[in-house]
């Protein structure tokens, strides 16, 4: 199974695409997508979109898995940032990839053990794993760790014959009629 992880951002987008060989990881390319910061926000979701794309054509994953969006203090960085999300996810809708979607919590969880570790932990384990001594820009080590994550994932719910189905939990909500009276 060939996995591209991807970090979104609207001003630099990870990526990473590794390759999961009978339990072994191989780490085919990784790098950032850099818009020019002159850019406006259309051009850079652009620049994305046609990177994200030739990242697809020249790898061919089988699936992509991307960072889910989590709670962000700034408002409008929350929103380029669902934006660019947006992006990536019509990139490979187009393609025709299954699109996977991983909380930050879940990643730091599925590489370290905890969810909240920080992201030079994530940074040091990814490089373990995978025997690489020095990232360039830890958006692309971020990406990596996204699709170790999938893998690592998928290999479970295999092993478990489950599908990689993610049900949204509800919390039941009881009333006073959920309560049987005594008669």
């Amino acid at each position: 199974m060939r996995v591209l992880g991807v970090d979104p951002g609207s001003r630099i987008c990870g990526y990473g695409v590794l390759e999961s060989q009978n339990g072994e990881l191989i780490h085919i390319e990784s790098g950032c997508i850099t818009p020019p910061s002159r850019f406006s926000l259309p051009l850079r979701l652009k620049t994305i979109f046609e990177g994200l794309r030739e990242v697809i054509e020249r790898s061919s994953p089988d699936v992509m898995s991307i960072e889910d969006i989590f709670f962000a203090k700034n408002f409008k960085s929350a929103l380029k940032l669902g934006e660019a999300r947006g992006v990536a996810l019509l990139a490979a809708t187009i393609s025709g990839i299954p699109v996977y979607e991983y909380a930050p919590t879940e990643v730091k969880l599925a590489l370290t053990g905890q969810g909240r570790a920080k992201k030079l932990e994530v940074q040091k384990m990814v490089s373990l794993i995978l025997g690489i001594p020095e990232w360039n820009k830890e958006d692309a080590s971020d990406a990596v760790a996204i699709a170790i994550c999938h893998i690592n994932s998928s290999r479970i719910n295999e092993r478990l014959g489950r599908e990689l189905i993610r049900h949204r939990r509800r919390r039941r909500r009881w009333t006073k009629y959920d309560i049987s009276s005594p008669r």
